[in-house]
Order: structure tokens, then C-alpha cells, then sequence
């Protein structure tokens, strides 16, 4: 609850219980008392409700979890000049215009983009990207820590609370993770569906190469 709301909520409660000892204290209940009384509650139990709504409308933002990992650009060096400009601009852009804490862009078996907070371990696709692909849509954790499969994304900063799963194509995948749980909103996974089906045609451009551990890169 908001500092305003808490002020708001404070004055209902506090005007409430002098109504309530006012009545109590009275020598005589007159109807005059009796009016002023009913009218005193009616605004106190106004305050309060407005305090409920207010939070409901405008609720606070979810706390930033404190990432390890450090921060950095790795690209893979194999990569065509124009894809690696493309690449490390519409990361940047989603680092900047989303809640975004880091970005990790798999193709073919091989990650080509890693941005933001890295991670310590290798990303490898399994039942949470695949059912992506399948079904061509994007799947959106709010919060990672419900989800039993979470440790398909040991590739992303441990402890990530969020992750858009953006497949592109059946070959690759996008992976979004945010500061903190349901921090993504509409326009945000529109904005990564819209990077990632720019990007797709120059990535199926790309030779159909088989897989390079340890890909050359640069940070």
C-alpha cells in the first residue's frame, strides 16, 4: 500500500474511533449527536474504502531482485556484420524499453546473444521452449519460481523471477528475463514478438551449420 493510501486509511480508522468514543462519552444522546454520529461513520468508512480502491488501482510495483551475474555483451564472432549490428541494437532496445535484466537468443543449437546480467551455464532448449515452437506463441512465466520446469533456464542469471519464451520459428528461441515477477506487460511481449520475427529472416539466411560448442565470441 502507497504512502497515500496508508494516510488515507489512517484518517478513516482514527476518525472512526473518535466517532465511536465521542458517542460513548456523551452525557446524553441527543438526535443531533445521533445524526452528526451516523454522518462522522459514513465519512470515516469512506476514507477507508477509498484507501482499498486506491491501492487497487494504482498497486505497487514488484521489487527488482538483486541479480548476481555480470553484466555484458556476448556475441557470436561467426556472425554476419549486419546480424551482429541487428543483434546487439534490439538488445539494447529491449534492456532499455522493457523491464528486461537479460536477453539470450538460441538458433540451431547454438546461442548467438547473450546481453544484460549472464548467465553462468549453457542454455539448453527443452519441454518449456519446445512446446513453444510447436505452438508458435510465445509463453510468458510471471513468476519462475511456480514453475516446476525452471531449470530449463540455468542459462538466464539465477534467480531470474520472470521469462518470455519468444520461439522464432521451430529452429530458435528468444528468451526475455525481467527485474522481478509479472513485470512484463502486453506491450512489452508485443515488442519482443516484433524483434523476434524481424530478426527470424536473416537468421534463416545464416549457412544451416551443425552445432559449435564454445563458439567464438565477444564481450
Amino acid at each position: 500500500m502507497g504512502r497515500s493510501a496508508q494516510l488515507c486509511l489512517t484518517a478513516g480508522v482514527l476518525g472512526l474511533v473518535l466517532c465511536v468514543a465521542n458517542q460513548w462519552t456523551a452525557p446524553a444522546l441527543t438526535p443531533a449527536l445521533e445524526r452528526a454520529g451516523v454522518l462522522a461513520s459514513f465519512l470515516a468508512v469512506g476514507l477507508m474504502l477509498v484507501a482499498i480502491l486506491w491501492t487497487r488501482a494504482m498497486p505497487l510495483a514488484p521489487e527488482r531482485v538483486a541479480l548476481t551475474g555480470e553484466q555484458g555483451l556476448v556475441l557470436d564472432g561467426t556472425l554476419p556484420g549486419d546480424l551482429r549490428q541487428e543483434l546487439a541494437w534490439g538488445s539494447q532496445m529491449l534492456l532499455t524499453a522493457t523491464p528486461a535484466a537479460s536477453v539470450l537468443l538460441h538458433w540451431r543449437g547454438r546461442t548467438l546473444l547473450q546481453r544484460g546480467v549472464l548467465g553462468e551455464q549453457p542454455f539448453t532448449p527443452a519441454a518449456i521452449t519446445a512446446r513453444a515452437q510447436q505452438s508458435g506463441k510465445a509463453v510468458s512465466l510471471v513468476n519462475l519460481v511456480l514453475y516446476p520446469g525452471r531449470d530449463e533456464f540455468v542459462g538466464l542469471p539465477p534467480g531470474i523471477p520472470a521469462v518470455i519464451v519468444q520461439p522464432i520459428g521451430s529452429e530458435g528461441v528468444l528468451l526475455v528475463g525481467g527485474w522481478s515477477p509479472r513485470c512484463f506487460s502486453r506491450s512489452d511481449e508485443t515488442w519482443v514478438a516484433g524483434w523476434a520475427a524481424k530478426i527470424r529472416t536473416a537468421l534463416e539466411s545464416l549457412a544451416c551449420d551443425a552445432p559449435v560448442p564454445g563458439s567464438s565470441g565477444e564481450a
